[in-house]
This record gives C-alpha cells, structure tokens and sequence, in this order.
C-alpha cells in the first residue's frame, strides 16, 4: 500500500503546501505608461529582462520547497485592450517591487510605473455565462524549445536609421488592439520564471548534444574495457577480441560542411543557451458581451505570434489541449458532451489566466512550460515609440519624467 499511495501522496502533500504558501504571497500590478518618444532599440528591454531575471531569481531549498511550500514566483508580462483601450502591464510578488521598477527606469526613465488593480477583476469571474463569452487558448513551441523563435536581432527594427521606417511585430499588435470595439476585451498574458541552475544545467547539456548532432561531430567513445571484463567475455565466448579499427576522418572538419541554413539553427541555438533564461508560459484570451462579442476576431493574437515563426527554427503555436474548441468525435454519443467540455475548457483557461498559473498547475509539463531567453522575450514584450507604433488606442504621456534634485532629504 505504501508504495502504490506514495506517489499520489507526495503530489497533494506538496499541492497542499505551495497553495497554502501562495495564499499568503501579495502581488503588485504596474502599468507601465509610455513616453511619446521611444528613441532606444528593443535591445534596451533585453537589459531589462535580464536586470528582472536577477532581482526576482529566488529558488526555495530543500526545507522551502517540502516544508514551507515556497515556489519560485513568476513574472508576468501582459497587454491588454480594454475596449479598444491598450495597455502594458507587470505584475509581480509585492518585495521585489523597488528591484522591478528600478529596472524599467534604467532604460526607460521617461516611462511612468503606476500601481493598479488587477484589471481581470472588473469582469464578471464566472464567464463565460449568459451575458459573456470567450474564446482562447495556451501557446506551445511547435518544436523542441532549444530552437529559437525570431527575435529582434532579425527584424528589420534594429537596421533602420529612421522611427517610421522601423518593422516592429508589437506595433502591428498595438494596431489591431485599438480596433477592438467597446464591450469586448483582449488579453495577452507573457509569464517567466527564473529558472534554478539544476534545471537549466541539464537543459543546456541537452543544447549540447543537440548541437554535436547538428554540427555532425563524432560521438566520443568511452575507454577501453577493464582487463577483467576482456577475460570474462573471452572465456565465456571463446573468441578473442579483434583489434579495433582506426577510422579515416576527413581532413576538412565536420563544421566546415555545414548549409548556411545550418550554421544559422547552429549560431541560433548557442545563442539561446548563453543568455539568461526564463521558463515561460504564453497565452490569449478573446472575450466579450454575447450581445456585441465577434468570435472571428481572436485571429488578431494568431496573426500577432505568427510573427514571430521561423519555418527553419522554431515557433508559437495554440495548443490543442487548451484551445476551446472542442472538434468532432467520430464516435457520436461523446458529441452529446461537447457545450459542456467546452465550458469547463472556457473556464478552466480564464481561472488559470486571473491566477496567472501554468496550463496543467501544478503539475509542470514540459509541453507548455518551455525555456526562453531574455532576448526572445524582449521580442515578444517592449515598448515601441510611437513613430514605430502610431495606433491611435495607446495613450502616452506627453511630458518627460525629470529626475529630482540633488542632495534633498528624502523623509
């Protein structure tokens, strides 16, 4: 009995202590108001991802995570247009606050950082019900998360000398969100985790091999074998082993064979692995008033990550198993239950989106939890001026932020 309950045990031992833990956790919810001008590159946010990834990496010890239930707390990343309007929000654990905002400043200290409510309050938190309705839907890598996404290294943004000539995939989002009617909203939610070093050092020996397969280098053979083992193999086969033989390598290395395109998944991939990394979550929520909400227009957030694809690499793709959109089965009789799978998915993604928790929470599945770097994550989350961005539903601030004068008490 031990052993077929232990299992099941230590889960809601453990589902137990992290609710309880997170229960007693507050978080702070900063809107970040935009400056006119945005003059510095989307490098800038990668300064500040990389900033944030050190203020917030917290992993819990042994007693932490078994005793206290201590996780180690997200970052989220979120825009959301509230009836056409848009707005950029951080929402984060309340003590790494003056870290956070220090952070921001550091590349934007135009920007204003104002604390907020949670805007997913002021909806009702039952929908979808019968004045509300929504469709969305968690994101996955289509391929193995060791292979980038585009990132803004290959836009043309960091190329172009002129604001207005800049390409930028959030100001094309910025655009559609402004045209999102009165009575309808749409949330995009971004969430990292600084990854711990056990994890992350095992994801990286994985890139390795990855890149020795690419690269087309030799596997390295273990030593030869102990004298007693050859003995052993001799008596019990009778044969004596034969000389091994030495293999005719080429004189031109294996890199020096590789495709352009294959140098480019290899530099992708190195890249990835030398920076700081996050383990993320992605997802959409399309909803609105049942009386004025258009279901076609949730492609806006499709037509905003297709953006970021790259047929050679990698990219972000709606999953499935969260999609809510129940398909067809062959088998009629389950059709019967479809309006009512498809409400508990509707319900169950809009809980996780207010709570900000992963698809599967608590359980960790690599499927929808996947790691990216700072870099890819500055692609997907920054602030672009309004030269590059000039949609009409993002309000920005018209005055610049002064720094105070010296020397003046600060109590």
């Amino acid at each position: 009995m031990p052993f077929m309950i232990g299992k099941p045990f230590l889960f809601f031992y453990k589902w137990w202590r992290i609710d309880d833990w997170l229960s007693k956790q507050k978080s702070v919810v900063l809107e970040v108001k935009l400056p006119r001008d945005i003059l510095k590159p989307v490098r800038a946010m990668e300064q500040v991802m990389a900033s944030i990834h050190g203020a917030t990496y917290h992993p819990p010890d042994w007693w932490e995570e078994w005793i206290d239930g201590q996780v180690q707390l997200s970052v989220h990343f979120e825009i959301a247009s509230i009836g056409g309007d848009t707005h950029f929000y951080v929402r984060f654990g309340s003590s790494y606050r003056e870290s956070v905002e220090a952070s921001i400043y550091s590349q934007y200290p135009e920007a204003e950082l104002v604390e907020v409510e949670d805007y997913t309050k002021y909806v009702p938190q039952n929908i979808p019900n019968k004045e509300w309705d929504l469709w969305g839907a968690d994101y996955k890598m289509l391929v193995d998360d060791h292979y980038p996404i585009k990132t803004y290294l290959q836009f043309e943004t960091e190329q172009e000398k002129e604001m207005e000539q800049k390409v930028d995939p959030v100001a094309a989002l910025l655009e559609v969100m402004s045209k999102v009617t009165p009575g309808n909203q749409l949330w995009i939610q971004i969430s990292g985790d600084p990854i711990s070093e056990k994890p992350l050092m095992k994801w990286i020996d994985e890139g390795k091999i990855l890149r020795d397969k690419i690269a087309r280098r030799p596997e390295e053979k273990s030593g030869t074998k102990p004298m007693i083992q050859e003995a052993a193999e001799i008596l019990i086969t009778g044969k004596v082993p034969e000389e091994e033989k030495v293999e005719e390598r080429d004189i031109m290395p294996p890199e020096m064979k590789l495709t352009p395109g294959e140098r480019e998944v290899l530099g992708g991939i190195e890249r990835k692995m030398s920076k700081p990394c996050f383990k993320t979550h992605i997802r959409f929520i399309w909803m609105g008033k049942r009386d004025v909400w258009f279901k076609p227009n949730f492609r806006f957030a499709f037509s905003y990550f297709n953006g970021y694809a790259t047929i050679n690499m990698n990219s972000l793709q709606p999953t499935g198993k969260t999609l809510t959109k129940i398909h067809k089965h062959w088998f009629l009789p389950i059709n019967w239950f479809r309006p009512r799978r498809h409400y508990l998915r509707c319900r169950k993604l809009f809980r996780n989106y207010v709570r900000r928790w992963s698809a599967y929470f608590p359980k960790d599945t690599s499927e929808l939890t996947y790691i990216m770097n700072v870099e890819e994550l500055a692609s997907l989350f920054h602030f672009p001026g309004k030269g590059a961005a000039p949609a009409p539903g993002l309000s920005r601030i018209e005055a610049k932020r002064g720094g105070g004068l010296p020397n003046l008490p600060t109590e």
